[in-house]
């Protein structure tokens, strides 16, 4: 399985619990251009906070080491990696597989 396979598979476990601890009936729609945080967002701010969380726990299992999704390099992008779910996945793996 490819680092993007392991991205995307947690991913989209991680937002399948995120809906089960919402308690909604249907969940997210992982698709390349869910739009996350912003206008016309699937998510609000609390729930990106534990969306956040909950990624940072399960990559640093996976890769076992730590990463943070909100470090300044995040925060000072041209395109925030919050925007969509292909720009949280590609920040992502930048972050794994970087040496």
């Amino acid at each position: 399985m490819s680092e993007l396979d392991k991205i995307q598979t947690i991913m989209v476990d991680t937002f399948k619990d995120l809906a089960d601890q919402l308690g909604q009936a249907e969940p997210f729609e992982c698709k390349d251009e869910m739009i996350l945080f912003g206008a016309g967002a699937t998510l609000d701010s609390l729930t990106l906070v534990s969306l956040v969380v909950d990624l940072e726990s399960r990559i640093s299992d996976e890769w076992g080491r730590e990463i943070s999704l909100t470090d300044d390099r995040a925060m000072t992008r041209a395109v925030s990696p919050f925007d969509t779910f292909i720009s949280l996945k590609t920040y992502i793996n930048e972050l794994v597989t970087e040496k």
